[in-house]
Formats: structure tokens, sequence, C-alpha cells
């Protein structure tokens, strides 16, 4: 189960932050904004995306689109999703799970600037019905993301 992944990195890096864990599922902005009493914005989604030959995580609010100018422009080419096989394989967590914590292998992460719009986010924490309450800017000290400018909400 990945959350364990997720919740080991939380164990060395970050030991005050617990990982709850919902009855039900939360693998989509909405369900997850339900089960955890929050607006949909305020849902830390990550995005597994591919530009060019680089794998990347992109990490916004739950109600921003990638706007494709943007990120061809700040990241150098244009962005397309992941099957969700290479999700799995790249990140060990299922699509509606996926997070920046706990990865097998580093990679790059970007946490959009929507994100900047509030206190607490909720990410995901490594399966379809878990997640975590963290600060966005602390969030992405712990993964090392870079702050960028490519979403546009809703």
């Amino acid at each position: 189960m990945t959350v364990e992944t997720v919740r080991a990195f939380l164990a060395v890096h970050a030991p005050d932050i617990e990982i709850v864990e919902l009855d039900g599922s939360t693998a989509t902005v909405e369900l997850a904004a339900r089960g955890h009493g929050v607006a949909p914005a305020q849902i830390a989604k990550t995005l597994s995306l591919r530009v060019k030959d680089r794998r990347l995580l992109i990490v916004t609010c739950g109600d921003a689109r990638l706007n494709n100018r943007k990120v061809k422009d700040v990241l150098g080419g244009k962005a397309s999703m992941l099957a969700a096989d290479e999700v799995v394989a790249m990140t060990s967590h299922p699509v509606g799970g996926v997070c920046p914590f706990g990865l097998p292998a580093p990679l790059p992460v970007y946490c959009d600037l929507s994100l900047r719009a509030f206190d607490e986010v909720l990410p995901a924490a490594g399966s379809t019905n878990s997640a975590m309450r963290i600060d966005p800017v602390r969030m992405a000290a712990l993964v090392k993301a870079e702050w960028v400018d490519v979403c546009d909400r809703s």
C-alpha cells in the first residue's frame, strides 16, 4: 500500500503531519472536497505529466486547469498526461492518490502559484482514500518544488 511510503517520508521529514484515511474514495477533487469538508479549490491535485522527454509532477488547486501556453513558456514544451500504468511506475501511487511525497525516485516537482491562495491545502497521501492537511509553502519546501504559474483557476 503506497500510503506507507508517504507515511515513511513524513516520519522522517514532517512527523507532525498526520495522514487522514477516509472510508470512502477521495480519488476525485469533488469526492476529496466533500469527504474532507473543504472547497474543491483547497484540494491540492497532483498531475503526472510528460513534457518532451521529461516526466514531472505539478501540484495545483483542485479547481485549476493547466494553461497550455503557460506550460510551454515555463517548462519548454507541450504537456501530456501520463497513462495510469506510467503514473504508478513513476510515483508508486495510483491515479487518484498521487502526491509528491514518498516517491521511489526523485522527480521534478512544481507547485502552481494558485496554491498560495490558501493557508492549508489537502494533497492525496498515496492512496485513493487518504490525504493530509498542510501549508502549501511547507509542502513545496518538503519536496523541493519550484513555484510556477502554469494554471488558470475556474
